[in-house]
């Protein structure tokens, strides 16, 4: 009994000692949870170091992005606030010492510089440092940034920091995140750093626990160093847009931890992608605008690929049906590339989708319905594809929603109700299909950027709801869509950056409201091909759009002096219309001007001197067809940007001002139409870039020498010098050595042209301005407005060039057209001629060419225009190929010249060919061939051999006569043999 009260004792002990240990320790938990709230108190020189470091900026709004505050108003222990500054926004102190150990001052709205003697740097006891997203001015990374030496987290991106990288980040051994990209200056959208190559090696060498490095829009330069492969924690590598070159390091792809993979942007950047395994952990790879290249099979094991972007790159080949089984992607974009593109059916399963880019990969067939499975789907983008049928309805249930981007399809219906009812749709693109019906714009309500041009549609500007809510447009494209007024609506729109209402039936004045609409927001505006007359005041009209960088007001009824736009104009086009007068003095104010079009008006004086003033992003100047007379002026034509130069058509005189030779950029130069008097400007054959050289009808003279410099028109394509006064030889091999035309053949074709460097609304290049000319072709102007990259010209007719046809011509093997008719050359016609398979017009008449047409220009199958006529010429027209098809006048005015077009008839036009040798079946230099035949016939008893040799010439060399006589002789002598005794033939 005893040993049992024992035990009973011996157990509630150790129960009581059990539970007087939890009760302890929960005790000690709450205690030390207790302590954890109480804020430590920081140290006296760490809470002056940061006041003071508050003081050195002021707070400003713009210094951050949407949603920042400024944390560092908290900071006033003076004011009500505690002194503790552990306690403060974006402050953290060491729990046990109290030091300040991480600062996170990101979106504070901070404005100021920053220096390395900044009291910030008295933190040396910092391990994380955060300064994203502020303005500090342009100041340099202060070189004392590597004396953190605990920093784990660095943090400066988005902050207007410039200069170079400073080599002392490579001392902050302990690194495993470091962020710089973004420092891009806020006016201009420009990078603003740059790394050293020998410093970024080194970063890398010695920064070798980084996680995270993140250097997008700082200007390396340079090749991606293999040793980031040697970064063996990295999980996160962006480079974006940072002028990287070469080949990308594939040793990257098999980093072990790698999971987010960013080098977009970096044109120059070559190479493959591997055969990425299972055990890949990738899942964001953005390699969009680079020059990587092959195709997508690589990445089929990437089943937890969330992020694609292989935008603009040089993928090729099918999309392949796998990709149906990237189920966890998130964000898809392929466009841009030579995919052989085909239908959508691979789409559907990837439900999680929430972004979908596919512009321009040679997509086919309807929208498939396994798009509909798409229900995160908020940004849908297929431009520019041969998409057909119709727009299905169904669209309108993906409630997501936010932008849609059909345009440049074949799509053939019309816009589904459905789509009017997305909640959140902001941006709708239908533009360039094949759409009908009726649409009413102002049931979008919160659609901002609208474009419904070149369609089928009737669109009504006038709601037919009372009260309805305006929408509040950014961008409105209506053109070509069966507008006969200006829409009263857009009297309240004052956020316009782009307006399109080109290619209606807009007439008269434009209504003074318009000149109050969106005067502080619109960037583009495009009025052209209406029939307006003029703005609805007096004369001049200087317009009130103080952020209009393009105005297209071509192919009006405009009268009057020219409309004066704001000076931060860069695209004014106004040509085709009735405007007349002297050009404004105003327009001398528009100094970011880059296109600057007046061309097929009634202007006139002189062109003024001032245009001078305009900046050197001048890239096109085009005055052609007014009235404007007197010298070109030498001051505005000093610009290194200048591309395309036109002042054809006026009645401008005298010789050309040298200055044009300062124009390293000029690649098409018409000077045609107009009273200049000058020699041939060899000069201008140090143009690096002339690809188009017209200067027909002026009173240019001379010989055209050679220069013993090395002066050759590098990329010259078409050269006009038609009807001057230039004499002597034409100097083809001078002109045309090395010229690319000797063997350019593109496929796709591309047009010449130049494109506008301005920004509208965050996109670039809003204009393509392209090359033109007008060829004269058999008397006729031809005007070509556009021009293909491959399409060679050369036009020397109308002078008095003499010698021979020069031999180097045969070169020239894009030559499409060849007009040297009006000239005194003299020889035969050349058979390397028929080298020349691209040509479409060959203009050989008015000279004294002699001899025969060369059988071998029978070749020529592209042959639209031929003529020879008035020349000197002899023989048979050849009976073959292109040259049959041409009438007499082709050939008249060569009284030794017969065939069935020409009252001289060769002979027999159905004699055939004799078969000939292999030696003449070979020989291509005799200029003819012959072409004869027997003809026998038997009367009675006896045998006449009739020998009928057609298309013989009289002017034919004694020696081929006499050849062609003893064949005759000896196939003669051999029938007769076998023809054995006469009275035997019947």
């Amino acid at each position: 009994m005893s040993k049992i009260k024992s035990s009973k004792t011996y157990i509630m002990g150790s129960f009581m000692c059990v539970l007087l240990k939890l009760l302890l320790f929960h005790l000690v938990a709450a205690a030390s949870a207790f302590s954890s709230l109480k804020p430590y108190s920081c140290h006296d020189e760490e809470r002056a170091a940061l006041l003071q470091f508050k003081q050195g900026f002021i707070i400003d709004e713009s210094a951050s992005g949407h949603g920042a505050y400024p944390k560092v108003s908290s900071w006033n222990p003076t004011e009500g606030g505690t002194s503790n500054c552990c306690a403060w926004s974006g402050v953290q102190c060491d729990k046990k010492t109290g030091h300040v150990i991480s600062l996170d001052l990101s979106s504070s709205c901070l404005y100021g510089s920053i220096n390395s003697s900044s009291s910030l740097f008295r933190l040396v006891h910092l391990q994380r440092l955060n300064l994203a997203d502020n303005n500090f001015n342009y100041s340099q990374i202060p070189t004392t940034i590597g004396n953190f030496a605990q920093l784990t987290y660095l943090n400066l991106s988005a902050s207007v920091f410039f200069g170079q990288v400073p080599s002392q980040l490579s001392q902050l051994s302990k690194l495993s995140s470091l962020d710089l990209s973004f420092n891009l200056d806020p006016f201009l959208d420009e990078e603003l750093l740059s790394i050293r190559e020998s410093d970024l090696r080194s970063l890398i060498r010695n920064l070798t626990t980084l996680e995270k490095l993140h250097l997008s829009f700082i200007n390396i330069s340079s090749t991606i160093p293999d040793s980031i492969a040697n970064l063996s924690f990295l999980t996160s590598l962006l480079l974006r847009d940072c002028g990287l070159f070469g080949k990308f390091p594939a040793i990257i792809f098999e980093l072990q931890d790698l999971e987010t993979l960013d080098v977009r942007s970096n044109q120059d950047l070559t190479g493959y992608l591997p055969e990425f395994n299972r055990s890949s952990r990738l899942i964001s790879l953005k390699l969009g605008r680079s020059s990587i290249s092959g195709n997508l099979s690589s990445i089929r094991n990437l089943d937890s690929l969330q992020e694609l972007d292989v935008r603009a790159c040089n993928f090729s080949g099918p999309i392949p049906d796998w990709f149906a089984n990237l189920t966890q992607l998130t964000y898809l974009s392929l466009s841009d590339n030579n995919f052989s593109g085909g239908p959508l059916s691979w789409t559907g399963k990837q439900t999680k989708l929430t972004y979908l880019h596919l512009e321009n990969i040679n997509l086919i067939g309807y929208i498939p319905s396994s798009l509909r499975n798409l229900t995160q789907l908020s940004f849908l983008r297929v431009h520019s594809n041969q998409l057909t049928g119709p727009i299905p309805s169904w669209l309108g249930n993906l409630s997501r929603l936010a932008y849609i981007d059909l345009a440049v399809n074949r799509l053939n219906s019309s816009i589904p109700e459905s789509i009017f009812n997305l909640m959140y749709l902001q941006v709708l693109y239908l533009e360039y299909n094949s759409l009908y019906g009726t649409v009413e714009i102002l049931k979008l309500e919160n659609v901002t950027e609208l474009q419904l041009s070149a369609n089928e549609l009737e669109v009504l500007t006038e709601s037919r709801t009372k009260n309805a809510t305006l929408p509040k447009f950014r961008v409105l494209g209506l053109s070509s869509c069966n507008i006969k007024g200006f829409p009263h609506f857009l009297r309240h729109e004052q956020n316009l950056y782009w307006l399109d209402l080109s290619g209606n039936n807009l007439a008269g004045q434009v209504p003074k409201w318009m000149l109050n609409i969106s005067t502080e927001t619109l960037e583009f505006l495009d009025l052209s091909e209406n029939s307006l007359t003029g703005f609805g005041q007096p004369s001049p009209v200087v317009l009130p759009w103080v952020k209009l960088k393009v105005l297209r007001l071509q192919s009006n009824m405009l009268q009057g002096p020219q409309p004066i736009p704001q000076p931060s104009i860069t695209d004014y086009m106004i040509s085709d219309n009735k405007l007349t007068g002297e050009i404004s003095p105003l327009i001398c104010d528009l100094s970011a001007l880059q296109f600057l079009d007046l061309s097929n008006n009634k202007l006139s004086g002189m062109l003024p001197q001032c245009l001078g003033n305009f900046s050197n992003d001048l890239r096109v100047l085009n005055v052609r067809n007014n009235s404007f007379h007197g010298i070109l002026p030498q001051a505005y034509i000093n610009t290194s940007n200048l591309r395309i130069f036109y002042v054809s058509l006026n009645q401008l005189q005298g010789p050309l001002p040298r200055p044009l030779a300062n124009c390293v950029m000029l690649e098409s130069l018409i000077l045609s139409n107009n009273e200049f008097h000058d020699v041939f400007p060899l000069w201008l054959g140090t143009l690096p870039e002339l690809k188009l050289l017209s200067m027909h009808h002026n009173g240019f003279y001379g010989v055209i020498g050679k220069q013993k410099r090395n002066l050759h028109f590098s990329e010259l394509r078409i050269l006009d010098l038609s009807h001057n006064n230039f004499r002597g030889e034409f100097p083809s091999e001078y002109i045309f050595s090395g010229n690319p035309m000797r063997g350019i053949t593109l496929d796709p074709p591309t047009y010449m042209g130049t494109n506008s460097t301005s920004t509208i609304g965050g996109e670039s290049g809003a204009y393509v301005y392209e090359f033109s000319i007008t060829v004269t072709n058999k008397g006729v102007d031809r005007y070509y407005s556009k021009i293909q990259e491959d399409f060679g010209v050369v036009d020397i007719s109308n002078n008095k060039f003499e010698g021979k046809i020069p031999e180097f011509i045969g070169n020239l093997k894009g030559l499409r057209l060849l007009n040297v008719s009006n000239n005194i050359l003299t020889g035969c016609i050349p058979s390397f001629l028929a080298n020349l398979t691209l040509l479409e017009s060959l203009d050989l008449s008015q000279n004294k060419l002699s001899g025969e047409i060369p059988q071998q220009l029978t070749q020529l199958t592209f042959l639209g225009n031929f003529n020879v006529s008035h020349n000197k010429l002899t023989g048979p027209i050849p009976y073959r190929g292109q040259l049959t098809t041409f009438d007499v006048t082709s050939y008249e005015g060569n009284p030794g010249l017969c065939g069935d077009v020409l009252p001289k008839k060769c002979g027999d036009p159905k004699a055939s060919q004799l078969p000939p040798s292999s030696e003449e079946e070979n020989d291509s230099g005799s200029g003819f061939e012959l072409d004869w035949k027997f003809a026998l016939a038997g009367f009675g008893s006896g045998l006449v051999v009739g020998v009928v040799l057609a298309d013989v010439a009289i002017s034919r060399r004694r020696e081929w006569f006499l050849e062609i006589v003893g064949r005759i002789r000896l196939i003669i002598k051999k029938r007769r043999k076998s023809w054995g005794p006469r009275n035997s033939v019947n």
